[in-house]
């Protein structure tokens, strides 16, 4: 067959069946993606004869004697298609693995197609920008600026790596080829728990092509968590690589090693597996209660209390909740459920693993290499010497890469077999076995005088963990800082972390703080209706001001300080939006119209030890290289430490050149993830640079005799009194005499401060359907000094736009069996670019304790307040409280006809 690609012809046979995706990406055109292999998502978009197609579900032997353009061919660096152009300089991308295919389908669009983008963009998906960033880059909005020398913080200056993401030159972790690799699949189990009576292998090992078929009887019988924090010991050793009893619908149960991924899944197939099956459990309250089956039992010595599946609970008070109820005017109680929710990030889970030089090398797609490096030498047993793990680009986190679940397989069939080994995760895998966000159940019951003064404040919280407990503690105790928002001199939190046979549950942005903000918001809402008082009111006259204690699940002492009052701030700049825009027609007959509003507060680093370490080193070519073991996955960090650097170092971004997620070039840095890649990390850059400019200085005053505080940086030269000095001499002059211009800092997420939020609705429900409109968004943020405008406004809106797909789109359905039933983009349905609104995003102005540059990190907490604020529009529009998400048009119909329930009065 012939073939015409990005203008080259060739002649060339494609596998029977081989779809254009892997066609094309097995002659090198790595800006073809995988996001699904459905044509759901669009990630795989070329040109077929100049028109957009889904290159995953179309045959390769269908390009033959047509032109293929990928968007290689579109343009290059140097010379991009306006299209690459406009979406370098919106931006309109985040982590960019989504952003090839989104430029091929975008520069096809007429103008009457740029005019209903909902519908020109509906085969496309992002997970990360909510969408602003890209119709911003089709209507070639601009929103890039050049940063001015030492001026670069307070800019929106472009992302590092922006010309190669928007060319597809951008290496993401599969974006590589290498000799003799070799291919893993895994088989998972169909029970949800079950003993492994027996394995037969044999005719697995005869499919041709396969190498190997390991079982648990083949891997190191070792314990580990899967999930990453630098103090291992908050989570819980309690899974193996292949264990011989399974406990969920999709776990491992053998792994294949083949030549091809063809032959790694008939081996799969071929595996004999004779099963034992017990009896399973999926909701935690049934877990709890005696006689349930044990899933862990007496092998688990890391559960509270293994008999009853929990692995950890808590019990805290503040005062006397009893004594705060009995005087109270009126009280509130209600429960609020909130379901799993997948990452969804478009790059799913993968690894590679090969030898050199006798040292294992992992390239990885996760959210900390560091400590991906210390689970891998402690299953393996290997020395730190004898193992590198790293990352290229990574497609999106959003704490779901903030685990170890695929690097294990990979390094464990390089050690066996000393041949490079590739495993990547299907789209179904991602829904079936990684790990979602916690399923939770709260209660809320609050009391308060008439005047709306909180007197009592009383949680319990039932987090189901699902078969293993990784980050199921940390996620409970993250959770009772929802109730640091108000004050409140009498408070109770009960939780519960418990184990069921159903996929372990993990991070997701928000981490433990999303559930319970809902509960608590929806609460307070509802507490305000009972009261008669405006529910921004009623949260003016409770929220923690500066110089109160943040008191969450105790009184005690902790490293948390409160020292801005930008939580007032975002509610008044809320509400005043609200107010501006309140007469805005609504949609018309039928619909009903109500607006909601919600807050929270979010820690600006994990309460576990957070760990960054940053090096800078001047060259000979007067670039700055500036070496950081923070990954790159859209939640841009690389754009904010390049800036910090710069300014401190008197330069502009041009001049830094960026090494990082590398183990063997950049020192330990726990990971990017609870926003510490800026708050943790940018302080650990901001000091190397820093230490970097004092020594220059330093040698600049002294070589020419002008005192120190008369010297400054100021790009290419240094300024001592009237004369300016070529950098180029002073680096000549240093070298001469050994020394270099090069330092190393470390930072530590202690102490910490707090960000915070709000956002507010107005919606239009459909009384006949139940659809909801969202006809008016607002959020305000207190983001404290602001590195770069452009990149905050994209990490609000992106968490808005997950916060609606967990409220009204996403819906992960297990059967009664403990099946995940719907696992692709199609049924599962993350937001369309037509679900998300444009949200008008309101900075406060104001400056952090602790952050660099007297910043915070923004990624993290903007999805807090977003259900609960789409709940209590819901609730405002209808007069009915509906306390289990997702709010579906089916399940909002179905209530519809329901009155209010009255007040409880005390």
């Amino acid at each position: 067959m012939t073939y015409i690609v990005n203008g080259k012809s060739f002649d060339e046979e494609p596998g029977p069946g081989q779809c254009l995706r892997t066609f094309l990406r097995s002659l090198g055109h790595y800006g073809v993606k995988k996001g699904c292999d459905a044509g759901d998502c669009g990630a795989c978009t070329v040109w077929l004869d100049g028109n957009p197609i889904h290159s995953c579900i179309t045959p390769a032997f269908r390009a033959d004697g047509r032109e293929v353009t990928t968007i290689e061919g579109m343009g290059s660096p140097g010379n991009l298609h306006p299209m690459q152009r406009q979406f370098r300089d919106a931006p309109g991308f985040q982590c960019g693995f989504c952003t090839a295919g989104m430029i091929m389908t975008s520069a096809t669009l007429t103008e009457a197609q740029k005019e209903d983008l909902p519908r020109a963009l509906k085969g496309n998906l992002c997970r990360c920008t909510g969408y602003r960033g890209i119709e911003d880059a089709v209507k070639g909005v601009v929103g890039v600026e050049t940063a001015a020398p030492g001026k670069a913080v307070g800019t929106s200056v472009s992302a590092p790596a922006a010309n190669d993401v928007v060319t597809g030159r951008a290496e993401f972790t599969m974006d590589t080829r290498m000799e003799g690799m070799l291919h893993l699949k895994v088989l998972h189990s169909p029970h949800a728990h079950a003993r492994i009576v027996s394995i037969d292998k044999t005719a697995a090992l005869a499919v041709p092509g396969v190498h190997r078929v390991y079982t648990w009887e083949d891997v190191p019988r070792r314990r580990f968590t899967t999930a990453i924090h630098t103090d291992h010991l908050v989570d819980p050793d309690d899974t193996y690589i292949l264990d011989k009893t399974v406990r969920f619908v999709g776990q491992r149960v053998v792994a294949v090693l083949a030549d091809t991924v063809g032959a790694a899944e008939e081996g799969c197939r071929k595996v004999v597996v004779e099963y034992e099956t017990m009896p399973a459990v999926f909701d935690p309250e049934e877990a709890m209660a005696d006689g349930a089956p044990q899933l862990h039992g007496a092998d688990d010595p890391f559960a509270l209390d293994p008999v009853h599946n929990i692995l950890l609970e808590i019990h805290t008070h503040i005062g006397d909740v009893d004594a705060g109820f009995a005087a109270a005017d009126v009280i509130h109680e209600g429960t609020y459920s909130s379901p799993r929710v997948q990452h969804a990030h478009l790059e799913t889970h993968g690894s590679i693993a090969w030898m050199e030089n006798g040292r294992l090398n992992v390239r990885t797609s996760s959210q900390s290499p560091s400590i991906a490096k210390v689970k891998l030498a402690h299953l393996f047993a290997l020395r730190p010497d004898q193992l590198r793990v790293f990352c290229k680009r990574v497609g999106g986190g959003f704490g779901g890469k903030q685990e170890v679940i695929s690097e294990d397989l990979a390094a464990l069939a390089t050690l066996d077999t000393g041949r490079p080994v590739c495993f990547e995760y299907t789209r179904e895998e991602e829904f079936t076995t990684a790990s979602p966000r916690h399923p939770m159940t709260l209660t809320v019951k609050l009391g308060a005088k008439a005047d709306g003064t909180l007197t009592a404040f009383q949680v319990r919280n039932v987090s189901n963990t699902g078969a293993y407990g990784n980050h199921g503690g940390e996620t409970l105790y993250a959770g009772g800082s929802a109730v640091m928002i108000y004050r409140c001199p009498n408070k109770k939190y009960d939780a519960y972390s418990v184990y069921t046979n159903t996929v372990p549950s993990g991070a997701l942005r928000g981490y433990g703080m999303t559930q319970p903000a809902y509960a608590v918001e929806s609460a307070m809402h509802e507490l305000a209706l009972a009261l008669h008082i405006d529910p921004l009111e009623l949260r003016r006259r409770n929220i923690v001001r500066p110089g109160d204690p943040l008191v969450a699940m105790d009184d005690g002492p902790d490293d948390v300080m409160f020292s801005e009052d930008g939580l007032a701030k975002c509610i008044d700049l809320v509400d005043a939006a609200m107010t501006r825009t309140a007469d805005e027609p609504s949609p018309g007959p039928g619909w009903l119209v109500g607006t909601g509003v919600a807050s929270s507060l979010h820690e600006t680093a994990p309460p576990t030890e957070h760990i960054s370490e940053a090096w800078v080193t001047l060259g000979d070519d007067l670039v700055y290289e500036l070496a950081v073991g923070t990954v790159e996955f859209g939640e841009g960090t690389s754009t904010a430490h390049v800036q910090i650097a710069a300014n401190q170092l008197g330069t502009t971004p041009s001049r830094i050149r960026l090494v990082q997620s590398d183990t063997d070039r950049t020192g330990f840095d726990t990971g990017a993830f609870a926003s510490a890649g800026l708050f943790v990390s940018g302080n650990a850059v901001l000091r190397a640079a820093n230490a970097v400019r004092d020594r220059i200085l330093e040698f600049a005053a002294a070589h020419t005799g002008v005192h120190l505080v008369m010297c400054s940086m100021d790009d290419e030269v240094v300024v001592c009194g009237d004369r300016r000095v070529p950098l180029a001499e002073l680096v000549a002059l240093a070298r001469s005499r050994g020394i270099r211009f090069t330092a190393a800092r470390k930072a530590y997420g202690s102490p910490r401060s707090v960000t915070s939020n709000t956002q507010g609705f107005r919606v239009a429900v459909h009384r006949v359907t139940g659809e909801i409109r969202i006809l008016y968004s607002v959020h305000a943020t207190d983001a404290a000094v602001v590195i770069n405008p452009a990149q905050v406004r994209g990490q609000v809106e992106g968490g808005i736009a997950q916060g609606i797909g967990f409220t009204l789109t996403e819906n992960f359905h297990v059967d009664a069996n403990g099946v995940m039933v719907n696992p692709n983009f199609r049924n599962y349905r993350i937001p369309t670019y037509a679900d998300i609104p444009r949200t008008d995003v309101l900075l406060v102005n104001s400056a952090d304790s602790f952050g660099p540059m007297r910043s915070k990190g923004m990624a993290e907490c903007c999805i807090n307040p977003v259900a609960p604020a789409l709940a209590n529009a819901l609730h405002d529009a209808t007069g009915v409280r509906y306390r289990a998400l997702p709010l579906t048009p089916e399940r909002i119909y179905s209530r519809l006809g329901e009155k209010q329930s009255a007040p409880t009065t005390a």
